[in-house]
């Protein structure tokens, strides 16, 4: 069964989290308030924090800036994973993945199937890695970034649970 062994010490990660919209700004970012607040919660340190435009140049610029600094683990972005013309994180994310994690991106969707039916099929949420970083493409609104923390990060980016999790993984990323 999964769970947590508790015979294993936790291991804070170090977590940027990147909100992309229009409109939004650190007074009004409700998602990436959320992100925040889960995160440190949890015990993990918030390196990081930026709001950018739905803009496919802006957001690779700063996706390469953070996948670079060696003090940031994971990438947690919101916004912009829509289908919309100005959805263009998915799109952004895939410049920069070395490897995509597809199956975050489906298990995400399954999650949001329970809790907001067919809707969730409007999602692009996306995962993948690059240069030994983790990266994550949330949806914008606030319940769907609680959604991907409580049913997936919580649990993948804690080096105690098991059977496997994506905090162990990070030494071993940029092995060739």
């Amino acid at each position: 069964m999964p769970g947590l062994d508790k015979s294993i010490t936790f291991s804070a990660v170090n977590i940027a989290v990147l909100t992309i919209s229009d409109t939004r700004r650190k007074e009004t970012d409700k998602s990436g308030a959320v992100l925040v607040e889960k995160l440190t919660k949890a015990g993990h340190k918030l390196i990081k924090r930026a709001i950018v435009q739905d803009e496919q140049a802006a957001i690779v610029a700063k996706l390469r800036e953070w996948v670079s600094d060696p003090a940031i683990d994971v990438i947690l972005a919101t916004g912009g994973t829509g289908v919309t013309g100005r959805d263009v994180t998915p799109e952004a994310f895939f410049e920069i993945y070395e490897k995509e994690i597809p199956g975050f991106g489906e298990l995400f969707r399954m999650l949001s199937y329970n809790l907001i039916g067919t809707s969730t099929i409007q999602s692009r949420a996306t995962a993948g890695v690059a240069d030994g970083t983790y990266l994550f493409a949330l949806p914008g609104s606030p319940g769907a970034c609680r959604d991907a923390w409580d049913g997936i990060l919580l649990s993948q980016l804690d080096i105690r649970h098991k059977p496997c999790n994506f905090a162990e993984l990070l030494p071993r990323l940029q092995e060739r």
